[in-house]
Parts: C-alpha cells; structure tokens; sequence
C-alpha cells in the first residue's frame, strides 16, 4: 500500500532547492517565466517523487526574504521537511528564518540537504556541518541525517532518498496520517481558469478524500461546489486523498470568486472565524516582545490575514514564552483545533512567532478569570475528554452540536466524548421545547448563576425594604441570552438550592431584603393587622400614616414590603387588601359563578356586599390576573381559577413601589 506524504522545501535563496528537486525528480519546479529568467524561485514550485511505499508532493518554497509569504503558503501543509544549506555558504537569514517556521509548525520529521559540495574542499564541509547541527540542536532536526549533495554531479541524491524514506517512516510513526479519516479539507493554494473547463484550484490535500462529483463548500464564502475533474501531478484520477497534492475543476463557483487563503471543505466541517483562541508562542531570539493589542500579520493554512493581538493573561509576551491569547482578524479565516499558524510584524516584516489554535469559533473573553484560564488549558490537553469539556465550556449557550468535536477538540470518536462528559457531570442538558435540548457546560450554568445572583444583589441594595423585585422585569435583562428556558432552568435550580425566594411574580434573594428595627417590625406588623381587621374597606396609605404613633415615613415602604412579603395583594394604587381578605373574595365568587355562569359588576358588589367604589378596581384587577374573563357588561369563571393560588394572583411590585 503507498503511502502519500507531502514533502516541503527550506532555506535560503541560491542554496539549491529547486535544482536539488530537479535531481531527485527530473522536475524543474520553476515555471514562470521570470522565475526562470531570474534564476529564483518567486511562487510555489510541485513535483513528485515515489520512492518505494512512499510517495511524496514535492512542494518548493521561495528562498528570498520577499517571498516568505508565499513560503508559507505551502509549508503550512508539509508532513516531512527538507532544510537545504549551500556549503559554499553556510547558514544565512532565511536559513533561520525558515527554520524557525518550521518549529513553530510542529513537524515530526525531516532531512538537511547539504547541497553543492563539489565546489568546497572536504574541511570546510565538516566545518559547515558542525554549525548545521549546532543550529538545528534544539528542534525537530536534531536527530536529522545530514546528506552531502551536489546536484550537478549527482553526488549523495540515492543516499538522500534513503534518508527521506527513513523520515517517511517516523511521520508514519507519528501518527499524524490518521487524519486521512477526517473530513475533506484543502487550502488553495493556486487558483486559476482553463478554457472549455472553467474553474482550478490547486493545493495540499490536508484530511480526508475527495472523489469525482463530490459536493463541497468554498471557506470563507459558503461557496456551494462541484468536483468536475481531478489530477494529482498533471494525472487525471478518480480520487485524491491526505497528503497528496490535487488539481480539482470546480462546477458552481467563477474562477474570480476563488482564491489563494480560502479552502475547499467538507460541508459542515469548517466554519469561518474573525476570532480564535491561540497558544501563542514569541521567538526566543526575537529582538523584541510581542505586546498586547499589537498589530501583525497571521499565516495559517495557505491564508496572510492582518489580526491584533490580545493577549489574556499578560501585557507583554517576552521572547521565549507562550501565552493564551485571542487574535481579532480583520478578514474571516477557517481554522481547527491544534492548527500551526505563524505570525510576522507588520513592518518590518520578520518572523516573530506562533503556535496552535485551540478555539476556531472563538467568541470575545472580556476580562479572563481563573475559570477561562482553567478552560483554555483544557484545550491544550492530551486527555480527549478534557478538550472536549474545554470546547463545550466556550460553546457558551448556542446550540452545541457534539459532531463539532472533530474540529473544536481534534476528537475522532465524538459520541464517545459526549457520553464522557455527562458522565462526569460537564455535560447538562435543559429541555427547551418537546424536541429540543440545550447542552451547556455545568460551569456555564454556574457562571449564570452568579451572574443572576450578583444583579439581585445590585437590585436588592437599590430597594432595601423590599425582600422581592418584580419577576418578568428582572429576568427580562437576560432576554439577550435569547434562551428563556434556559433562564428559567437555572431561577429554578437557584430556588431548589434556597438561594433565592421566588413567586409566579416576583424573585428575590434569600440572604437579602429588609433589616427592619424593632420599631418598624411592630409597626409593619401593626400595619398588617389594620387590613385585615378592615376587610373590604382597607385603608390607605395616608390614613396608616395617621394611625402610626413613631416611624411615620417608613409606612409607604412598609406597605410595599408587606406587599412584597405575600400578607397584601395591590389592587389599585389606592385600594389594597389583606391576603385573607383576597381568598375569601375569591371563594365566594367561585361559589357565587357555580349557581349563576355570567355575573354582571353589579351582581358582583352585590355578592360582596361592598359599593362601586371599590367593585370596579377589584373586578378589572380579576380580569387583569385572569381569575374572571370578561365579556362586554357580564364576567364569567376562569376554568383555571379554582388551582390559582394566591400566588398567582401577586400585584405587580414595580408599580406599588412607584406609589
């Protein structure tokens, strides 16, 4: 069975990468005519080379200082890479500028090419040899077989394949090919049109296979395509799969809406992105720190998107460190998780750092705590189960779906993921509709809950003398969650853990509310008892005042609380009742609508033995709290009212405290 792997090219210009490719292939990489022309290569060079169970996309990246972008257009899909140093001279800038991309895009293998020792006496090579590998001593290249070549004598290139089969088989040791189960995803890396067939894109096949008539989208843009035709190295074929490299002719989308940075996806599989969530990691020999809400340039797959930098839990990222951080793209990018990027300043333009993404659909952290710190390390995890919960956590509370594990968490067996979080309690679940459920992280739930509990607080030291706020206008500032469920799952979860008191009306804390002094408990008392004993002619606030011997200004809040507290029930502003003046009002009307269906406002009075006075605010506060349903000049029973409680029949608090 072959083995397909991607193979990039490294170093500096006129070192001999792409006649080195030619001596290995037979290939000339360079195609342009300036390319040719100038002796340089400007733009991405291909070419294949099979050696045995391998086969290898040869992908030849500039060498100049102003090419870097386009270098890193194609070593973002590299799975081997071959650093290729001239001994005629030695390590120059973009030596190390590559070398540096290419630890930061965590490579598990590769080769150093020692290209031209034909023209070096046999000294100097061993002189050269011993800087190579002082250079590359701490990276992926340690360990890595130095082969001498020279491209014009032919020297080393066998012993140069053998050394690329060796490192063919550490990348197969890796593991990095099981991502040719994954989902179809290729970064564009060439676009152009041919006549008679329309659109082409070009690129290095990331995960996954494609086959001819396959349906796709075009990321960013939800482009809707068709694959037309394929070839891999100028051969057509039937299908194309992770780590080769592909021609493919699109149906669906103009040569003109395509281009280099965007992808070809599986449908459903990336999702376009402003922000991500990255371990940033600065250059230890940077000249210069990485400082918060700087501006820079952002590689990743074959896209350059300028960003700003946020860093989370410092100011500065001194060379050499890593730090959680939230890149904001000026333009949309589609990325997964654990995805390399390299990032280079604005200007100049230099290599300065990079790392892996950890959230691609990342939404805005405002002020980081413990918990968001806790959750972005989560996602670093070697533990699947541990990413998954962190990529449910920043979920937040859209509707997750456990499918996008895949590329939130880089998990394979996304149900198994699933079941492991609700058994270890990450995982809840809130009913919204008969078909439908809510799954949050039990943190979120956690978070919402104290972010409820703290708005009580504030409303509580607004109205000190009253132990309940009106219920809808309290929970209506959390509308913006768009999830009314939800909200209600978690006051009920708060009131089963006597956190807070809670009516059909009103809500309210229980560890706070009125501090009343003994003076006012004896007059909130008296208070109560003057409505009862009133019955259906309660006194006003005024003739309270009048009956109240101390505290006399405390009376109108003392009102509300006892209100608030359930012993009065508002009917207007200026008519309230005892609550057992209220049930007996109503157990008499219930009674009363079971010998006659339809009552008159008159029959009403009557019935109560009270005036118009008060039977006109009482009948239309019995219509306002559905007890009686109106019908031009008579009223009838609601069907509910015998299961009302008193409670649900609570006044509006908001209003009572405007009295």
């Amino acid at each position: 069975m072959t083995t397909d792997l991607i193979l990039g090219t490294s170093g500096h210009i006129d070192h001999g990468k792409t006649s080195l490719i030619g001596a290995l292939t037979g290939v000339n990489t360079d195609r342009l005519p300036e390319e040719k022309k100038r002796g340089i290569t400007i733009e991405l060079g291909f070419a294949l080379l099979e050696l045995g169970e391998y086969r290898m996309g040869i992908v030849d990246v500039p060498g100049h200082e102003k090419f870097v972008r386009n270098m890193l257009a194609g070593a973002t899909g590299m799975d081997i890479a071959m650093l290729v140093v001239a001994a005629d001279d030695s390590i120059k800038q973009q030596t190390l500028e590559h070398l540096e991309i290419l630890r930061l895009l965590n490579l598990p293998a590769g080769v150093i090419a020692l290209t031209k020792v034909d023209l070096v006496d046999r000294d100097w090579i061993e002189l050269v040899e011993e800087e190579i590998r002082d250079l590359v001593s701490d990276t992926f290249l340690a360990d890595a077989t130095i082969v001498r070549t020279s491209s014009h004598t032919g020297e080393g290139i066998e012993d140069l394949k053998s050394a690329l089969v060796e490192a063919a088989q550490k990348v197969e040791k890796s593991g990095r090919l099981v991502a040719i189960e994954s989902p179809f995803r290729m970064p564009i890396d060439r676009t152009f049109s041919i006549a008679g067939h329309g659109t082409v894109v070009t690129g290095s096949v990331a995960t996954g296979r494609l086959k001819v008539g396959d349906e796709l989208l075009v990321q960013p843009g939800n482009v809707e395509v068709r694959v037309r035709s394929l070839q891999n190295h100028a051969s057509s074929v039937e299908e194309v799969n992770r780590g080769q490299r592909a021609a493919i002719n699109l149906a669906g989308i103009h040569h003109n809406e395509t281009e280099r940075g965007q992808e070809l996806t599986a449908k459903g599989h990336l999702l376009p992105s402003k922000l991500i969530t990255v371990n940033l990691i600065s250059l230890k020999d940077s000249i210069k720190p990485i400082k918060d809400r700087s501006r820079v340039r952002l590689h990743v797959g074959s896209a350059e998107v300028i960003c700003n930098v946020r860093l989370l839990d410092r100011e500065i990222l001194n060379p050499g460190e890593a730090a959680p951080t939230q890149l904001f793209l000026n333009a949309p990018a589609v990325t997964t998780w654990n995805q390399p990027f390299v990032i280079r300043s604005e200007s100049p333009v230099t290599t300065i750092g990079g790392g892996q993404v950890l959230n691609p659909n990342a939404k805005r952290i405002q002020r980081p705590d413990k918990l968001d710190l806790e959750m972005i390390r989560m996602l670093q995890s070697k533990d699947p189960v541990d990413r998954a919960s962190g990529a449910l956590f920043f979920a937040d509370i859209e509707n997750w779906d456990p499918a996008s594990l895949s590329r939130s968490a880089g998990i394979k067996d996304t149900n198994d993921a699933y079941e492991k979080l609700g058994a270890r309690g990450d995982l809840t679940e809130i009913q919204i509709s008969p078909t439908r459920s809510l799954k949050v992280h039990a943190a979120v739930i956690d978070r919402l809950t104290e972010r409820i509990a703290s708005a009580l607080k504030k409303q509580h030291d607004l109205n000190p003398l009253r132990s309940m706020l009106d219920r809808n206008s309290f929970l209506s500032g959390f509308a913006y969650l768009g999830e009314p469920a939800l909200i209600e799952a978690v006051v009920a979860k708060m009131k089963a853990d006597d956190a807070i008191r809670l009516s059909p009306s009103g809500i309210g804390r229980t560890d706070c509310g009125p501090k009343l002094s003994k003076n006012e408990q004896s007059l909130l008392n008296n208070i109560v008892s003057w409505f009862r004993a009133d019955g259906l002619t309660p006194p006003n606030g005024a003739a309270c005042q009048s009956r109240a011997t101390k505290n006399k200004d405390s009376v109108p809040q003392l009102i509300v609380l006892a209100i608030n507290n359930g012993d009065l029930v508002e009917i207007d502003k200026d008519f309230i009742l005892h609550r057992e003046t209220y049930e007996q009002i109503c157990n008499k009307l219930v009674h009363q609508f079971s010998e006659q269906p339809e009552l008159t406002m008159a029959e009403i009075r009557d019935c109560l033995g009270t005036t118009r006075k008060y039977a006109v605010p009482l009948c239309e506060y019995l219509d306002k709290v559905e007890f009686t349903i109106r019908n031009g000049d008579t009223r009838r029973l609601n069907q509910n009212a015998k299961e009302n409680t008193a409670d649900d029949q609570h006044p509006n608090e908001e209003n009572v405290a405007a009295e």
